[in-house]
């Protein structure tokens, strides 16, 4: 429900040099200009390194330092996104409060993504990821202040919440947009193999750490952990180059307003391929995301093997099973059919939902739902990856915009879809037919337009 809560905040503001080792930094350490870096051919090694993640992007010092920046505070994240939910349902005892708080987020998740992918194409990005990055920081301080003083405010929570999101959604596209910039073309697939695997394993590890530390620390310093974690993605980013937008002034400023908007969607209505990477995203998250079913199934399906570890599980599932894909990317970042491993992707995710909808057993249940995760985590790298090449610098922070929307608004429609399905027909029955749903449809979509069958990543 708090995926949008930075989840990984920072892991794709990577960063490049002009030489071969890709860094515009001055021997001072000065942030120099970051220009488009030049591919570097992969060495090809034998053994299980053919199939181990790519690690080419972290050749590159910044590349390096930022994702290193973003293991903690991918985790830190997570320790934000449990606390806030919890600190709602104590002071509440009702999770109706718990569902609106997440609605909260949403309206100025959007709204904010849309307008920084924008401004992303307008600014310096270095500079929009440092404002919005501090902004988060500031929100995490926040909260820590109103947990320490006993405010037991819902209201204030939820303007925390909505804040933050505001700022999430500034830094987001921003953040995806530099990726393109900073690493070569070659190596973009592997750039988001390495982010989404930090993220994923965020995932897992934050709600671990998070419910292993409040019975030690308490509740309201998990906030402070997480604003303290920032002070590094702060440093990270301050450490990037410049990275201003590549066309005049005069165009740079008139992407920030309702017509460069406007502009970024129409570019998407007339371009098939990134479109079709939309549509593939919203199929498989709205008609085969099933979380909202997670505490039915582990209370009745699976309660024999216990609800609480049975819920756990559940959770954790797929998550493991895309940090296990990110660690075996090398099978697959390679690859140059970028639009046939989206369609690929999206299939197996709507066939290992099915499976798990029709598995009675809580530990084959996990399996495929660790086997989705896999399947989401390839999607996630290729329709990254055909974002990043298909479209020009001037537009990668609107594009990157409505990308953040989908991924954010797609779980959310999810969650009321499968909830009203379960209610209706059990929830074995919706999370299997919400799993065939996604195949079909899939199918269908890539029979019928072929733009993203056919797209094939090109030097």
């Amino acid at each position: 429900m708090y995926r949008a809560i930075r989840t990984g905040v920072d892991t794709s503001k990577s960063g490049a040099d002009n030489s071969a080792e890709g860094t515009t930094e001055s021997e001072t350490g000065a942030p120099g200009r970051a220009e488009p870096a030049e591919p570097v051919e992969p060495k090809r090694s034998g053994g299980w390194r053919r199939w181990a993640m790519d690690t080419r992007p972290l050749r590159r010092p910044a590349y390096r330092r930022l994702w290193s920046s973003t293991i903690v505070t991918a985790v830190g994240s997570q320790l934000t996104a449990v606390a806030v939910p919890k600190q709602i349902y104590d002071i509440t005892g009702s999770s109706a409060w718990v569902g609106y708080a997440s609605f909260a987020g949403l309206l100025p998740l959007v709204v904010f993504a849309l307008w920084g992918g924008a401004i992303a194409d307008s600014v310096d990005r270095r500079k929009l990821l440092l404002v919005t990055n501090i902004g988060i920081a500031v929100t995490s301080l926040l909260f820590w202040i109103q947990a320490v003083t006993g405010l037991e405010s819902v209201g204030v929570l939820m303007v925390l919440l909505a804040v933050q999101q505001a700022f999430f959604g500034l830094n987001s596209p921003a953040r995806q947009a530099s990726i393109a910039r900073l690493v070569p073309k070659d190596e973009l697939a592997a750039a988001n193999a390495l982010g989404s695997t930090v993220m994923q394993t965020g995932l897992v590890a934050g709600p671990l750490l998070a419910g292993a530390l409040i019975p030690v620390v308490g509740l309201a310093e998990l906030y402070l952990i997480d604003a303290l974690a920032l002070c590094a993605t702060v440093w990270a980013v301050y450490r990037l180059p410049a990275l201003p937008p590549l066309g005049t002034t005069t165009a740079a400023a008139g992407r920030a307003g309702l017509r460069g908007i406007a502009e970024g969607f129409r570019y998407i209505s007339l371009n098939q391929v990134l479109l079709l990477s939309f549509l593939a995203d919203i199929i498989a998250m709205v008609f085969g995301m099933p979380r909202a079913l997670f505490p039915q199934l582990a209370a009745q399906t699976y309660a024999p093997y216990g609800e609480g570890l049975a819920l756990g599980l559940l959770f954790a599932a797929i998550p493991i099973g895309a940090v296990l894909g990110g660690l075996m990317s090398g099978t697959f970042s390679r690859a140059r059919r970028h639009g046939l491993m989206v369609i690929a992707a999206v299939v197996a995710w709507g066939v290992a939902i099915t499976g798990f909808g029709l598995s009675s057993n809580l530990w084959v249940g996990v399996a495929f739902l660790a086997a989705a995760g896999v399947a989401d985590m390839v999607s996630m790298v290729f329709r990254g990856a055909i974002l990043l090449s298909a479209v020009t610098d001037e537009l990668r922070g609107r594009m990157q915009g409505v990308f953040t929307v989908v991924v954010a608004g797609g779980p959310r429609l999810a969650d009321v879809l499968h909830g009203t399905a379960g209610s209706a027909l059990g929830a074995r029955t919706a999370v299997a037919g919400g799993g065939l749903l996604v195949v079909v449809t899939m199918l269908v979509l890539a029979a019928t337009m072929p733009a993203l069958r056919r797209y094939r990543w090109s030097a």
